[in-house]
This record gives structure tokens, sequence and C-alpha cells, in this order.
């Protein structure tokens, strides 16, 4: 799905969502009250997106070569810097009232990273934080080494999250060249196809993702076509 495409659906979600905890309110404080909670995973044609505290000195590529890349350049109003997303890649786009999930914006992120250091356990590869930074990340310890799996970057509205985090399966890592991702210029980038040396099944890994966020955040998931 096109990243405005996903991005305008997102904002019609929470805006359901926020709508719900408003009209929860009015309601006689006895009476239990619940909304609903998205969790999308998609996959994106190439795209370049700048989160609000980025810098566009971040993407080292001009228009001629974006364009000779098939990729487009967006600005977004999630936090974060710039990053890239493309097809083998699981983009997650959890939309959720958090005071279901978290006790605040800090712990929502931990457990979303917490979700992915489980998932690529699952693969038999170790997960760490970087302190300063969000994120999934490998070799966190050793300069030259610390590489970037994981790239995540959120917004909360009254309480309600969208935008995420973007795991690197089978991604072309090649277009990380055209930006410093998340604003690093002494960090790479790496994917499980990467690390494994082997393409993964994507619904495999999104099988265990979706199984490990459900574990982390006490979610019962239920299926929504759309």
């Amino acid at each position: 799905m096109p990243y405005q495409q996903a991005w305008d659906y997102q904002e019609t979600l929470l805006n359901e969502i926020i709508s719900q905890k408003l009209n929860a309110q009015k309601q006689p404080i006895n009476q239990k009250q619940i909304t609903n909670n998205y969790l999308l995973f998609v996959e994106h044609p190439n795209v370049f997106t700048l989160g609000k505290s980025g810098s566009e000195d971040n993407l080292l590529a001009n228009f001629i070569q974006l364009q000779a890349k098939n990729a487009e350049f967006i600005h977004t109003n999630r936090g974060g810097d710039i990053t890239y997303h493309g097809p083998g890649q699981i983009v997650g786009y959890p939309v959720l009232n958090l005071d279901y999930f978290a006790k605040g914006i800090r712990d929502y992120i931990e457990k979303l990273e917490e979700a992915i250091i489980q998932c690529i356990k699952h693969f038999g590869l170790e997960g760490h934080r970087l302190e300063g930074a969000t994120g999934v990340w490998l070799d966190p310890g050793i300069p030259g080494k610390t590489r970037k799996i994981c790239a995540m970057g959120v917004r909360v509205s009254r309480g309600v999250s969208m935008h995420g985090f973007a795991l690197n399966v089978n991604t072309d890592l090649s277009y990380f060249s055209l930006i410093n991702p998340c604003g690093f210029t002494d960090k790479k980038v790496t994917s499980l196809q990467q690390e494994l040396g082997k393409v993964l099944d994507m619904d495999e890994v999104k099988t265990v993702l979706k199984d490990t966020l459900a574990e982390i955040f006490h979610m019962e998931l239920t299926n929504l076509q759309i």
C-alpha cells in the first residue's frame, strides 16, 4: 500500500478511537467503556519519510536520483528523523488506545522494542536497545559494528498511537545508502536476510511478530480484512 494511503487510513482509525474515548467520558462512571484498537502490517513501495524532528540534510539523494530509484520522499508527522520503507520490510502501525496498553509513550516504545527483540530472537538473532536512540540494534556495544534492524517513530494524540516500526526482513538495503538512517552517520542498517544469509518467508515473520506483540501488550488479536 502506498505510504500516503496508509497514513490517511491510520488517521481515520485514530480519529475513530478518539471519538470513542470522548463519548465514553460522557457515560456513567460505573459503565464499562471500551474502544477499538488496531494493529496494521503493511509493505510500502519505495519511500523515504522524514519525521518532525528530522533534517532534510539527512536525505543524500536529489530529485533525479529518487526518480531513478523509483522512490518518493514524504514529510510525515511521526517522531524521529529520516528512514526508508520498501518491499521486504514489515511496517507495523499499532493504532491503540494506550490507556489499555502502556503507562506512557516511553513505556509504549519500550514494549514495541521488546516485541521486536523477541521476534528476531525466534530466528536466532540477539537484538538490543541503544542508549539515546529508539529501535532495535545488533552489537550496540561494538564500535563500527552497531547496526539497526528495526526503526521506530510514533505519534500519540489524546492517548492514541499511530505510526510505529519498520522491521527489515528481505529489504533492499541499498536504499539506505541514499540517507543518513535516523540521522546517524556512523551506524549501519541490516536485515534478517542479511544476517541469516537467506530469504525469509514474510508470512512466517509476520505470524511470529503478531504473536510477540500480542504477548508483550497482552492483546487478544482478531482478524479484520481491509
